[in-house]
């Protein structure tokens, strides 16, 4: 199977340059290097779509189990379409495309067609999957619908960022305001928010619009730990005199790599500049205590400077036993 599609992909490639270059001799050193970025290509292409279709029917059960047979809103777009399904005969389905379609045209102009296509596919399968699918009703109990409604509709919404489109517009509302007005994201959603949350105390009840906050923070705390991880890190960059004895710590008794800078420090002791190495390494917020109390057994007085890393790809995080030689 495996050989069968290698060769499938060198076949793509070759007629694909061949359609390029009509007139010149396709050798292998050029097919090669294509038929592996069609590869790539094709792999990362399958991991979003399972994300989206994971993504989707996790919002599709927030929505079905928890909290539309409650009458629950949420924020966003998502919030706002089931504030008019409380109102309206039309079916949340379709108000979940018609709420969105704005969001859409305005990604067009903000991010690409493309993304505005992706995002669009995947409210689309949001809507047919909230009017076709009966997922079961879980409870009545409106702390555990907050809660929960607003976790699966969290981790769908975050899944989708994932594969590299939305499930709520408002993000690209909040974006396109934000380069427009000079303010932050965060800042504009959660103005949308206030607004919708302050509609629905008017017209429905305080009580529901309190829950309606407790759902949006479930589903925006899930949402993180989805998109940045439930595993946080931190990148520490070490400035000492002692470099070579904090290098042999970091990867002897953390058992994490670090990367070595040749650095120059600016003001000395007597007003001059000198070499330095300068240490970076990326380490879990569980070892960041022990990685402070190994630096200061060597160099209490080393400069150290921490930044919150969203996420990580490739090179050594996790804690690995180092290789042993065999006596």
């Amino acid at each position: 199977m495996s050989s069968f599609f290698s060769k499938l992909l060198v076949t793509i490639a070759r007629k694909k340059l061949e359609q390029e270059n009509s007139s010149a001799t396709i050798k292998n050193r050029q097919v090669i290097p294509l038929a592996r970025q069609i590869k790539i290509e094709i792999k990362h292409a399958i991991k979003d779509y399972t994300s989206l279709l994971i993504g989707v029917f996790s919002a599709g059960f927030g929505l079905k189990g928890f909290l539309l047979p409650n009458r629950f809103i949420d924020g966003g777009a998502t919030g706002i379409s089931l504030l008019l399904d409380n109102f309206t005969e039309i079916d949340l389905s379709y108000l979940l495309i018609l709420v969105n379609i704005p969001f859409l045209i305005l990604a067009i102009k903000t991010f690409s067609t493309k993304f505005a296509i992706k995002s669009g596919i995947t409210i689309a399968l949001l809507a047919l999957v909230v009017h076709y699918v009966d997922y079961p009703i879980i409870t009545e109990d409106r702390l555990l619908i907050a809660v929960f409604g607003g976790f699966f509709l969290g981790l769908g919404i975050g899944l989708a960022m994932r594969g590299g489109s939305v499930i709520d517009g408002t993000e690209v509302l909040a974006i396109w305001l934000s380069k427009k007005l000079s303010i932050t994201v965060g800042d504009v959603l959660l103005l949308i928010n206030i607004i919708i949350f302050s509609f629905a105390a008017y017209v429905l009840s305080i009580e529901i619009a309190l829950y309606a906050i407790l759902t949006y923070l479930s589903a925006a705390k899930t949402v993180d730990f989805v998109v940045d991880g439930v595993e946080q890190y931190v990148g520490v960059t070490i400035i000492s005199e002692k470099h070579q004895a904090l290098k042999t710590m970091i990867v002897t008794k953390l058992k994490c790599a670090c990367t070595i800078y040749a650095g120059k420090g600016g003001y000395g002791a007597h007003g001059e500049s000198y070499e330095k190495d300068i240490i970076y390494t990326v380490v879990t917020r569980l070892e960041l205590a022990k990685l402070h109390t190994e630096i200061d057994k060597i160099d209490e007085h080393a400069f150290i400077i921490m930044g919150l890393v969203k996420d990580t790809k490739g090179g050594m995080i996790k804690r690995k036993p180092l290789n042993k030689s065999k006596k």
